[in-house]
């Protein structure tokens, strides 16, 4: 009797250890096949680009961006063009992929694309080269000469002269806060035209610029009243906030 009970006992041990087993397969497999894909603090962003197990690199502006200084080993995949589907498609989604951009727009997005192809990890830089920049932290610059020049702090200085009141809009084709915030900022612009002048600087276009005045992040706002800064802003803002914060 003592026996077949041992026997019993033996056997219902063995089977709940398969069962352990086997559960303990089946929850590796699931931690195995897991997505990964966040928005991390460029000093988090930069701890993880020294991973022992290595990790692919993408800068997804443009070209001309890019020549203009890039974070070391980073690869330029345009997120705008054409082809930056077909691009993704010919890397190994199963590498840890860190990505970037300007200012966190675009890169934003291209890590929902990713994440919806099945990219196991990826992360994207927040702030973009902008926070990067203006953290003192390495670029790479490329031989080729830069695409643009842009305006200089010489130029908005003579600008925000001009009038007795000039707002500094700094945006981008690309930002969707910009593109938001534009019709506001004409329209107190529009209602105050004989003391008041609009700016609009285009960050791709004044990278120069936007790195001398330390600005990472975008929309950026600046006012001058008869020529001395009185008011910035970085981010959405409706027109509510605007007039309350400026007096205007």
């Amino acid at each position: 009797m003592k026996k077949s009970a041992l026997i019993i006992l033996a056997f219902t041990i063995s089977i709940s250890s398969s069962c352990q087993q086997a559960n303990n397969n089946t929850l590796n497999k699931q931690e195995s096949t897991e997505q990964i894909s966040a928005t991390i603090p460029t000093a988090e962003f930069s701890d993880k680009l020294n991973s022992p197990n290595g990790v692919v690199l993408l800068d997804v502006r443009t070209p001309e961006e890019f020549a203009q200084g890039h974070l070391k080993n980073a690869v330029n995949i345009d997120f705008n063009s054409e082809g930056f589907t077909s691009d993704l498609s010919k890397l190994d989604k199963s590498k840890t992929t860190m990505i970037y951009c300007l200012s966190g727009g675009r890169s934003g997005k291209a890590l929902n694309q990713m994440k919806s192809d099945g990219f196991k990890e990826v992360y994207n830089m927040q702030g973009g080269i902008l926070k990067w920049k203006s953290e003192q932290r390495e670029l790479v610059l490329e031989n080729a000469p830069k695409a643009y020049s842009g305006m200089s702090i010489p130029d908005m200085e003579k600008l925000a002269k001009t009038k007795e009141y000039v707002l500094f809009d700094f945006n981008a084709e690309w930002c969707a806060p910009c593109k938001k915030m534009m019709p506001i900022l004409e329209g107190i612009t529009e209602q105050r035209k004989d003391k008041m002048t609009l700016v609009k600087i285009d960050a791709d276009t004044n990278a120069e610029l936007l790195e001398a005045k330390k600005i990472d992040g975008i929309p950026y706002l600046e006012l001058y009243h008869q020529g001395k800064l009185v008011w910035q802003h970085k981010g959405f803002i409706d027109e509510a906030n605007i007039l309350s914060e400026t007096g205007l």
